[in-house]
């Protein structure tokens, strides 16, 4: 079971990537952040037609999540608890079953968080803590459990290849990676690192000042595994090469196989 998660920043511009992008590596199940689409708006049609049943959680012009699964998906949860107020549309989650077994997947999308002067950092905090707890109720069912998007969150200076410009920024201050911490804490495994301890390894490259070319990159976008998931690890991927496509995500897809 391939299973696969992707910030396309925006369905409409990236639309043509994604699918061609799906043609190639076809994942069982995808993954998408920042679809910048309300439920009515998002283009499942064309994602169907390549043998995806489609979940939304979508946003006017901003946030948005969205599951593409080859199988049934059941038990959809839109929508992270713990504050009711909120009503930025930053997770979705859903379980599903193939001939490889049945899997709770959970898609994020989490705060930036910047500037952190203002409300915008103690909210990502906020939400961070929402998660683990959320995570560690999910974690009692005892299941394989993958959590994966954009976490905005850079663990470890190796994980990004000019540490010293991201000290003043909310995805690496020392409270944001503690949560980040406090959440791998509970049990669940940093799958890209449990594969590869490399240093170059990134998932984000700006838009700005030839970041891609000069691979200034950082690692924000995280496969998380419960237990149950990591004892069926078997592949860990990151498709690197879309970035260099024609109008591509400032993101690229990261992956895991898990085995039957």
């Amino acid at each position: 079971m391939k299973i696969a998660t992707w910030n396309i920043n925006g369905v409409k511009a990236r639309h043509d990537t994604a699918l061609a992008w799906l043609k190639e590596a076809a994942p069982d199940i995808a993954c998408l952040q920042e679809i910048k689409s309300v439920d009515e708006a998002f283009p499942a049609a064309a994602f169907e037609e390549l043998g995806y049943n489609v979940v939304t959680h979508g946003q006017k012009g901003f946030n948005g999540v969205a599951l593409l699964s080859k199988s049934p998906l059941e038990d959809i949860t839109r929508g992270l608890p713990g504050e009711d107020e909120d009503v930025q549309a930053r997770y979705i989650e859903a379980v599903t079953g193939t001939a490889q077994g049945v899997v709770r997947v959970g898609c994020l999308y989490l705060p930036n968080g910047n500037p952190v002067d203002t409300e915008k950092f103690p909210y990502k905090l906020r939400w961070m803590d929402r998660l683990r707890r959320h995570v560690a109720q999910r974690l009692t069912l005892e299941e394989p459990f993958v959590l994966l998007g954009d976490y905005n969150v850079i663990p470890e200076p190796r994980d990004a290849r000019n540490p010293d410009a991201w000290v003043d920024d909310a995805l690496f201050r020392p409270e944001s990676r503690q949560s980040f911490r406090a959440l791998c804490a509970l049990g669940l495994t940093d799958a890209v690192r449990a594969a590869n301890q490399a240093d170059d390894v990134y998932t984000f490259w700006d838009y700005q000042a030839g970041a891609w070319q000069k691979n200034n990159g950082i690692r924000i976008d995280h496969v998380l595994l419960s237990p149950e998931a990591c004892d069926r690890l078997e592949g860990v991927g990151i498709d690197a090469h879309v970035r260099g496509w024609e109008k591509p995500s400032d993101h690229v897809p990261v992956w895991v196989e898990l085995a039957a």
